[in-house]
C-alpha cells in the first residue's frame, strides 16, 4: 500500500526531489502548529520543527542507498543530543516525531509520512485537550525550612490534619552548611481557597524561614 516514490537507481530526479522536499516542508509546518496549540511554546523550538525534516529528508535523500554513509549520519545524529540542552519530554518527542516524518519523506514514502503525521497529530491533540493525565489542583510540592534544633518529624502534624487530605514527607536534606533542615513534602489541600491560611501558621512555626509552595508538574509541563 505505501510505496516509495523514489526509484532504486543512484540518480535522482528533480520531480521527485520537489516531490519529497515540499511534502517535508508542508508536514515540518503541520506538525509546528500542532505543538504550538499547547500552552506555551518558543518562536525558536518552533521554526527548527519546520525545518528539521526537510534537513533530515535532504540527507537521507543523499545517503540512499550507501550504507556506510547512513551509519555515519546516524552517528552525526546523535551528537546533536549531547550537544543541545536537554528540553523536556515533550519537546523531545516533537523532535523526533520531525525527525522520523524526515527519514520517511526522504526515502519516498510520502504517503505513509502524510498519515502517520496526521494520525500522531490528532492523537497529541485529543490528549492535550482532555484530562488525560491531568493531576488536581489541590496537589502541591510543599518546601519547608526549620531550624536544626526542631524535631521534623511531628512538628507540623496538627496543621496538616486541618488544612490538608493527605501529606507525605517525601525528602529531607540539610542546608545553609547543616544549620537548618529543608523539608519536602507532597500535598493534597482540603480547600485551595486556605493555602494562604495554611503557609501563614507553617511560617510561625518555622520561625518565618523560607516556605515554597507549588504545584506539582502537569500535563502542561510536559
Amino acid at each position: 500500500m505505501f510505496t516509495s516514490t523514489l526509484n532504486t537507481a543512484a540518480s535522482l530526479s528533480i520531480t521527485s526531489a520537489f516531490l519529497s522536499i515540499t511534502c517535508a516542508l508542508i508536514l515540518g509546518i503541520a506538525i509546528a502548529l500542532t505543538y504550538m496549540a499547547s500552552d506555551s511554546y518558543s518562536k525558536n523550538f518552533v521554526i527548527t520543527l519546520v525545518m528539521l525534516p526537510l534537513l533530515v529528508q535532504i540527507v537521507i535523500m543523499l545517503v540512499n542507498g550507501n550504507l556506510g554513509t547512513g551509519i555515519a549520519v546516524m552517528g552525526a545524529f546523535s551528537l546533536v543530543r549531547f550537544r543541545s540542552i536537554p528540553g523536556s519530554s515533550k519537546e523531545i518527542s516533537f523532535i523526533f516525531f520531525a525527525m522520523a516524518t524526515g527519514l520517511a519523506t526522504g526515502m519516498g514514502y510520502i504517503t505513509y509520512a502524510l498519515v502517520t503525521t496526521l494520525i500522531l497529530c490528532l492523537v497529541f491533540l485529543i490528549l492535550s485537550k482532555s484530562k488525560f493525565g491531568s493531576i488536581s489542583d489541590s496537589i502541591r510540592k510543599l518546601k519547608i525550612t526549620i531550624p536544626e534544633d526542631l524535631d521534623y518529624t511531628e512538628i507540623f502534624d496538627d496543621i496538616f490534619k486541618t488544612y490538608t487530605n493527605k501529606v507525605e514527607l517525601e525528602k529531607v536534606k540539610t542546608t545553609n552548611l547543616g544549620s537548618m533542615f529543608e523539608l519536602n513534602y507532597n500535598i493534597e489541600l482540603k480547600d485551595l481557597s486556605k493555602e494562604k491560611h495554611l503557609l501563614d501558621e507553617l511560617r510561625c512555626r518555622n520561625g518565618n524561614l523560607t516556605i515554597i509552595c507549588s504545584r506539582t508538574q502537569t500535563k502542561d509541563d510536559l
